[in-house]
Order: C-alpha cells, then structure tokens, then sequence
C-alpha cells in the first residue's frame, strides 16, 4: 500500500506538490497582465526614462550614483537598471512593462514564500490576493513605478534573511546578507526606511525577546535608513522644490491627512472600485469636528485591537502595525511633491498592503479550516475576481491619453 506521508513518496511528485502553487501563482499574474505589456510610456516615464540623459550619456552611471543631477529622488539602483535596460530595449516600452511584470510575479511568489516560513495560515490566498489586486496595476504598468516593484523585492529578501539570522543556530551570514539587501531597497526606493521597525514586528510575531542585543543588531539598518530618508527629505524640499503654503502645513492638518489615508487605502483594498490614477485632493479643514472621524476610527481600532489580543494573539496587532508602519512615510508627515495633485495614490500602497492582505487571507483560512472545499470555493472565487478586475485596469495605462482621459470620467475636477 503506498504511504500518505509526503516524506515517503518519490521525489518528483513531492517536487511538483512544492512547486506547482508557486508556478501557478506565477502563470496567473502574468495572463493578468497581459494587456500592460502593449501599454506605451506615460507621465513621468519621460524624465526617468526617454528624456534622461543619465541612461545614455558615458558618465552617466558615475552620476547617477555620485551627483545631484537624477530628475526625480536619489534612486542610483532604479536609474541603473533603467540604464541598462535602455541599452537593450532601446525606447520600446514591452520590455521595460515585460520586467515590471516578471518582477511582480517574483515578488508575489516570494509573499507566499516569507508567509509560509512565518507559518501564516493561507499564505498562498495572500500571495495570490497581492498578485492579482488591481491595486497594485498602478505599481506594475506605470514603468517608473520599476522603483517599488525592486524595493519590494529586496525589501522580501532581507526579511528572508533577517528571519534567518534570528533562528538560535543560523551564522551571521545571513545578518550581512540582510544589511546588503536592504542598502539596494533604499537604492531602488527610499520608502524601504520603515524595514527597521519590520524587523522588531517578525521578532515580536515570533515571541522571541526584543533584548539590548536584538536592538544594537537593528542600530546598522536604522542608520541606513536615517540616512537615506534624511537625503530624501532634503532632496524633495531643495532640489524638487516641495516649499510653500501647501508643503508647509501644520502637525494637526498632517496628521488629519495620514488618518484619512489609513481608512482610504484599506477601503480601496476590500472594494476595489473607481481606482483612478489622480485621486481628488483631500479638503482639510481643522476647524469642521467632521475631519477629526477618520482620526478618532483609527484610535478606536486600535484600543479594539488591543483589547482582543489576549484571545486572538499578536497577529492582527503584528499586521495592522506592519501597515500602518509601512504606510506612515507617504501619509501627509512628509511633504511630496506628487501632494500638489492628490494625498493619495495606489502605488503608495505598494508594501503596505501585504499587511491586510495576510491578515484576511489568514482569517479566511482559519474560519474555514475544517471546510477545506469551501475555503476552495471562497479562495476561487476571490482570485478568479481579482484577476479580470486587473487584466481591465492595465488596460487603462495603453497610453498617456488613455491614462489621462480615464482619470478624467473618475475624477472630472482633476
């Protein structure tokens, strides 16, 4: 009689019940995708990427890394594979879509991966609801955004690493590892400073202690992180120009701004519609006890939070915590210059999402745990959803007059 025990059954079919989630997970996000790989350039991609002088000229690559002439933020690992992709693709936009893409899927794959090795309960759900969330097409279709697609690849393999270097018996390695994946994070995009207080979060989710030598092993990455956010705070204010009356907002304005993006990211999350390119600006007015609701929401979900941690453990507080943390650089506190059209953008929550995302696909497989062929049912139809809600918001970034007249039906005063 053959064994049920997957350690006693041959190697290729153990092989093949490893893999195949992950190639499908792969298969899928690509064939939702499809329609971006005819998409053209748009906005921005002028400066990053046709117009740049960086990406042909002989001294470009010494100045992307060591001068002050990049068009946008100091992004020297993003701008150097633009460079690089310029030499091969020339201005034909299906490459550069076809590596957004590809490093999208990866990155999907690898959620389900770290999930997994964090023992999270339908890890896959989660990797397959990142992947094909038309919240994310913003970030994957718009060839700029190659910036976040990287920072989040390298942002997955340093907690790989991190989680690694915890483990009682693992070497160091894996610290040095972690450290220079997380330095070409901040390379891709500066928004990777949050990985610190990650790091503590999986230390936290794992009960394991947070001690003075913990601490003094985070002090390297806080570092990094306080040095590159500090180059991008500047490099905003002086060199892109983030001065004036709307950059200059007061504490109570910003935070009314941060609270309002919280609640707004997460409903675009749960119901994905209306997802536009220019989101209408945010009217604040400190004065109208209206503006303070979002504000006093999110301190009543997190007394809720804590109250329930003794029943649930920490991972609603481990996952709402990761997003907040992950989110609170593009919420207001610091002044962008993108806040001159709209406080919030879909790309924004690039990393951030996973976070929610983790914590429903978690809830999901718990509550059905002993239904797998509904959990099969509710898992098909969520991504079976998903993916055509995807495949027709890439379709919106055909080009920039499809882009811009499609904001312009979502959001007429923009």
């Amino acid at each position: 009689m053959a064994s049920d025990n997957l350690s006693d059954q041959p190697l290729p079919r153990r092989g093949l019940r490893a893999v195949w989630p992950g190639a499908l997970l792969v298969l899928l996000v690509c064939l939702a995708y499809l329609p971006a790989l005819r998409g053209g350039f748009i906005w921005d991609d002028d400066v990053y990427v046709t117009d740049n002088p960086l990406l042909t000229a002989p001294d470009g690559l010494r100045r992307i890394w060591f001068s002050l002439d990049s068009p946008s933020q100091y992004f020297p690992l993003t701008y150097t594979v633009f460079r690089l992709e310029r030499s091969v693709w020339g201005l034909n936009p299906t490459g550069y879509h076809t590596v957004n893409i590809l490093l999208h899927a990866i990155n999907a794959l690898l959620v389900g991966l770290l999930l997994k090795r964090l023992q999270v309960p339908g890890a896959w759900l989660a990797a397959g609801i990142f992947g094909l969330h038309p919240v994310q097409v913003e970030s994957v279709a718009w060839i700029t955004e190659l910036k976040s697609v990287m920072s989040l690849f390298f942002i997955l393999l340093t907690l790989f690493c991190w989680i690694e270097f915890v483990e009682e018996r693992s070497r160091r390695f894996w610290y040095w590892l972690a450290l220079g994946f997380f330095a070409l994070a901040l390379c891709s995009k500066t928004t990777a400073c949050t990985l610190p207080a990650v790091l503590l979060l999986i230390l936290w989710l794992k009960t394991k202690p947070i001690s003075w030598r913990r601490l003094a092993q985070v002090i390297p990455f806080l570092a990094m992180s306080l040095g590159m956010g500090l180059l991008t705070m500047w490099w905003e204010r002086f060199h892109i120009g983030t001065q004036g009356k709307l950059f200059s907002l007061g504490l109570l304005d910003r935070i009314l701004i941060a609270s309002h993006g919280l609640w707004f990211y997460a409903g675009k999350l749960f119901w994905p519609v209306n997802l536009t390119f220019i989101y209408p600006r945010q009217v604040i007015d400190p004065a109208n006890p209206l503006a303070y609701g979002w504000l006093f929401l999110s301190l009543g979900l997190g007394a809720a939070i804590g109250f329930i941690r003794r029943s649930v453990g920490r991972s609603v507080e481990v996952a709402t915590l990761f997003y907040a943390v992950t989110l609170s650089p593009l919420l207001g506190f610091i002044m962008l210059y993108t806040f001159r059209y709209t406080f919030v953008a879909d790309h924004y929550q690039y990393v951030a999402s996973i976070g929610l995302i983790a914590l429903v696909a978690a809830g999901i497989t718990i509550a059905l745990k002993t239904r797998p062929f509904l959990w099969l049912a509710v898992a098909g139809v969520l991504l079976s959803t998903l993916g055509p809600l995807t495949c027709r918001q890439a379709q919106m970034y055909a080009n920039a007059e499809t882009v811009w007249r499609t904001t312009l039906a979502r959001n007429p005063d923009c």
